[in-house]
């Protein structure tokens, strides 16, 4: 019996392929289905209370879920914000799929009062399928005797809801959970101090280049570059891996930026991918 998270999706909000994109990563993977991404999402599993939990509910909800839950049922859904890839999938919990009761859902104080108020939603809410367990960054939570959790701020476009990512400590290790944030010079404590104490660290990395996106203004959807975060924590003795990757990004192929990376004891996340907590 043990304690471990799972990666359950690897691409941003709207996937890959991406509806409307012809880019050669959309087109490959519309004619090689081996090639598709699910959105960024995180399983944790205790084995041994015989539970697991998900972080973010993606528009792939039902795959990821059947995937984490084969063997042990779903107690808890953790949100990191509200944007598209990351709550949507709260909606297989109301009565015309799961009909789910009482769902837990960790989510912020601003975060649960955009699900109260705003339809579908408050639907979820009123018609008793969600839960909403209020957190606080900061401060840990005992999912179960062995899984402990805790919300970290994170700055991001923060239209209607904080941000959060998300710190998993086992009983031997601990992981920081973070596909979304605008820039790591807001962050606090600084990064890569506070990552020393952390044993694997899975965060943005959107974009490789910041002329991925031709015709767009890429600082009105800012991430930090993955050059720029591989900077930043060069030598850094935790074990790194990039999630949350565009349909637009290089590293979906191997390549001279995939080697790049990897010659710097860097690593591209990949769907399955398992890390032991304990």
């Amino acid at each position: 019996m043990s304690i471990f998270a799972r990666l359950l999706g690897m691409a941003q909000d709207g996937g890959l392929p991406q509806p409307g994109c012809h880019c050669p990563h959309c087109e490959a993977a519309r004619s090689d289905p081996a090639r598709r991404q699910q959105v960024v999402s995180l399983g944790v599993v205790d084995e041994i209370s015989g539970q697991s939990w998900l972080i973010d509910a993606t528009p792939d909800f039902p795959a990821q879920h059947d995937t984490l839950s084969a063997r042990f049922p779903l107690a808890g859904i953790l949100l990191t914000h509200a944007h598209m890839g990351h709550y949507p999938g709260l909606l297989y919990l109301g009565p015309e799929a799961m009909n789910a009761q009482a769902m837990p859902v960790y989510a912020t104080s601003r975060m649960i009062a955009f699900l109260q108020n705003n339809a579908p939603w408050s639907g979820l809410v009123d018609g008793g399928h969600l839960e909403l367990i209020q957190v606080t960054p900061g401060a840990e939570i005992a999912l179960s005797p062995h899984v402990a959790v805790t919300p970290v701020a994170v700055p991001h476009r923060d239209e209607y809801s904080d941000t959060v990512g998300w710190l998993v400590r086992g009983p031997e290790r601990s992981l920081f959970y973070c596909p979304d944030i605008d820039h790591w010079a807001a962050f606090q404590p600084d990064l890569r101090s506070w990552l020393a104490s952390t044993a694997i660290a899975l965060l943005d990395g959107t974009f490789f280049s910041p002329d991925e996106l031709p015709g767009r203004d890429i600082t009105q959807i800012p991430h930090p570059l993955i050059t720029d975060t591989a900077a930043l924590l060069a030598d850094a003795t935790t074990e790194v891996v990039f999630i949350h990757l565009n349909h637009t990004n290089p590293l979906w192929r191997p390549g001279p930026e995939r080697a790049w990376l990897e010659a710097r004891n860097f690593r591209v996340g990949a769907f399955g991918q398992r890390w032991q907590l304990g």
